[in-house]
């Protein structure tokens, strides 16, 4: 659901209304994914959603990548979807991920193996609820402001938020705000546990990226993945599919380079050098 689409822009999160509508930067083995229409306080059109769709395929698929970032340019994530453009392909089924060279940023179907840690600030509408939830960690600035309103609008959010919040936030809570689209703040999404931590206004892409840095150069590689593997598997198979693959899993990486170097940092007491391998 969209807002006012009057420019709303701030330098510190660096908006741009030229370029890519999702631009996509490397730092070292981390991915930074920004939406960048900050003049429609990036309201999300189908190029945005294709655009989102293949960064997050190269983030699934590129082995060097080791970790992503998603944030919002500007002083708002985003205000949800441009429902003038997209409603009407929303309702003919046209919202379609399976093409090769895409992902579904919402991470419905599948097993993935390379981790997301998302930075939000100002308005966070609708669907940026549910790229929360398909996230693994999540910074809030404080100042931002949380609705799921599609149930005003006469439409449900059907972007996974119907299943996932109420495993994340419990049912009573996830049912508060689903079903009154009611506006809640930061505060508030950090005690339903949408939120991992609040910082201070502009500082959320900062510690989003301070986070997915120490993934990407302290953690093992395949320690990570393994991870994301283990608990995708318990909710796609179910818990006894994952109990199931912990010890073989666990024998496979110790059988690895970054195992035997972890083994052996731990011996030496020094810090581990992996190298994914």
């Amino acid at each position: 659901m969209t807002h006012d689409t009057s420019a709303d822009t701030d330098a510190a999160t660096g908006p741009s209304a030229e370029g890519p509508a999702v631009t996509v930067e490397r730092r070292g083995h981390v991915l930074l994914m920004g939406l960048n229409r900050p003049e429609k306080r990036n309201a999300f059109t189908m190029e945005m959603l294709e655009q989102l769709a293949r960064a997050y395929y190269l983030l699934e698929s590129d082995p060097e990548i080791r970790c992503g970032v998603l944030f919002g340019r500007g002083k708002h994530f985003t205000g949800g979807l441009d429902l003038q453009e997209v409603g009407p392909k929303v309702g003919t089924g046209e919202l379609d991920f399976t093409t090769p060279g895409l992902r579904d940023p919402w991470r419905k179907e599948g097993t993935w193996t390379t981790p997301v840690v998302m930075a939000v600030q100002g308005w966070v509408m609708t669907l940026a609820i549910e790229l929360l939830l398909a996230a693994d960690i999540r910074v809030a600035s404080s100042d931002a402001k949380f609705s799921q309103m599609e149930i005003n609008r006469g439409i449900y959010a059907f972007g996974g938020a119907t299943i996932r919040l109420p495993r994340e936030a419990g049912w009573g809570n996830a049912m508060r705000w689903l079903l009154t689209g009611e506006p809640y703040d930061a505060a508030e999404a950090h005690r339903i546990g949408l939120v991992q931590e609040v910082v201070e206004p502009g500082q959320q892409l900062e510690r989003a990226i301070q986070i997915a840095e120490h993934i990407s150069e302290k953690a093992a590689p395949l320690g990570v993945k393994t991870t994301l593997e283990s608990a995708h598997r318990a909710r796609i198979e179910g818990e006894q599919a994952a109990f199931h693959r912990l010890e073989p899993d666990m024998a496979r990486l110790l059988r690895t380079e970054d195992g035997r170097e972890g083994m052996a940092s731990f011996i030496e007491r020094r810090a581990a050098r992996f190298t994914g391998k």
